[in-house]
């Protein structure tokens, strides 16, 4: 009995010290406010400066709600474990940042804890934000703190426990964050290096584009860029398992960055469409250029098509595809004929709102899940990258489900010549419900 209640008051002891060693590990000082009546003052260069990295980490895409006044917060993410709402990053003393300093903006950037010592949820990418340099996290900072103070009570994040317990991020981050600037690869190439530092950092492209492991962190790996999941849309692999059937070369990435459109890839549309609107237009060519070099470095030479075959590769395809519409002898066919065929077909007719994307190039054809396609036809496209390539109406009304289902089957394994999406019906009817409060 003695022995076992030694060997229980030592554990007692140990959990103990375990606990107060975890206490103090996740325990961070609060960063002594500014002092409002002496603001800090920036030079007009480093203000554009900043505006162009802010637009390149997509800052005004997260934190402005719908129909909300830009970077002041609000925006509901959804995630298995409740909702996280974005914060007001205008300087506003009260409920922004109007308070912090830089030291207090770095440490969020950097460690992902706030002013006052609370940490922040991963949602808010800084292992990606991390990597960016002193100087860029400068002028940054200097950005927001030069934009109008505006006051933006929004609604406290609400998760479940235990994850409303900040401080367990301190575990996560132990496990899944690597703080400090992006250092060089010597190995490679100046203009890779540039890509790399933007898609690692401010531009957090993995977030989006990598799959997640059980803990919600981004894998690595063979997996980097592999393919992820936003806001209920696929993000396509950026990496050698891209489903484009043509794969990507540069100047198609340049251009679909840069107009939010590629012919022999699609329109971006999605969570995609803003940050290409907002972000990625903005960026110069150069950058452009170096983020393009950069993710075709991931693209197996075994997917790559010569450019001197690319043309001769999509006509075979939209060939192959677009003439075996006739005879129409399935309903999917009759109603891509009636109402599909006046903006898509590839032969003849007027380009009508914009650009005349072929389907039968369209990336998300080639998905293994049939999620954007059925979004788009749901939905439509209301809110283009960019203005010239005009807007897709939404079908939601229009067709019912069982129609949707023969469209998206007939585009699939007739038109593409893929494999049937398992389990179609369930999808359309799951996803519709999904955003009838969105439309």
């Amino acid at each position: 009995m003695m022995r076992l209640k030694r060997v229980l008051g030592w554990c007692v002891a140990i959990v103990a010290v375990v606990g107060v060693a975890g206490l103090w590990y996740s325990s961070h000082p609060e960063i002594e406010p500014l002092n409002a009546s002496n603001p800090a003052k920036f030079s007009d260069e480093m203000v554009a400066r900043g505006k162009l990295l802010a637009d390149a980490g997509d800052c005004a895409v997260c934190h402005t709600s719908k129909d909300g006044v830009t970077n002041t917060g609000g925006l509901a993410i959804e995630i298995p474990f409740g909702t996280i709402y974005t914060t007001n990053i205008t300087p506003d003393v009260e409920t922004g940042i109007g308070s912090w300093s830089f030291d207090a903006f770095k440490r969020a950037m950097r460690e992902g804890i706030d002013r006052e010592g609370n940490y922040l949820y991963p949602a808010f990418p800084y292992t990606a934000f991390t990597k960016t340099s002193d100087a860029d996290l400068e002028a940054l900072y200097a950005y927001l703190m030069s934009q109008t103070a505006v006051k933006s009570h929004n609604p406290k994040t609400d998760l479940s426990f235990p994850f409303n317990i900040r401080r367990g991020i301190s575990a996560w981050n132990l496990l899944f964050l690597s703080p400090g600037a992006y250092q060089p690869d010597t190995a490679q190439s100046e203009e890779w290096n540039r890509g790399a530092y933007l898609v690692e950092g401010l531009g957090h492209c993995s977030a989006c584009h990598t799959p997640r492991n059980l803990m919600f962190a981004e894998k690595t790996g063979a997996d980097y860029l592999g393919g992820g999941v936003a806001e209920g849309w696929i993000a396509p692999a950026l990496n050698q398992h891209s489903p484009s059937p043509l794969g990507w070369n540069k100047q198609e990435l340049v251009e679909y960055m840069r107009t939010g459109f590629s012919i022999n890839h699609g329109v971006a549309a999605g969570p995609m469409a803003p940050v290409v609107k907002e972000g990625l237009s903005a960026q110069s060519d150069a950058d452009l250029m170096a983020i393009a070099t950069y993710l075709l470095s991931f693209q197996g030479s075994e997917t790559k098509i010569p450019d001197g075959d690319r043309e001769k590769a999509a006509a075979d395809i939209n060939l192959k595809a677009y003439s075996q519409i006739e005879p129409l002898t399935s309903q999917g066919a009759r109603i891509f004929s009636g109402a599909c065929m006046a903006c898509h077909n590839q032969d003849s007719g007027p380009v009508l709102n914009g650009v005349k994307p072929s389907i039968a190039l369209n990336s998300n054809l080639y998905e293994s899940s049939p999620d954007n396609m059925i979004h788009i036809i749901l939905n439509g496209i209301q809110s283009p990258a960019t203005d010239k390539l005009g807007y897709m109406p939404a079908f939601r009304y229009n067709m019912n489900d069982q129609q949707i289902v023969a469209l998206l089957s007939y585009l699939r394994e007739d038109f593409a010549k893929q494999p049937a999406w398992p389990a179609l019906a369930e999808r359309v009817k799951q996803i519709r419900l999904e955003t009838e409060t969105d439309n």
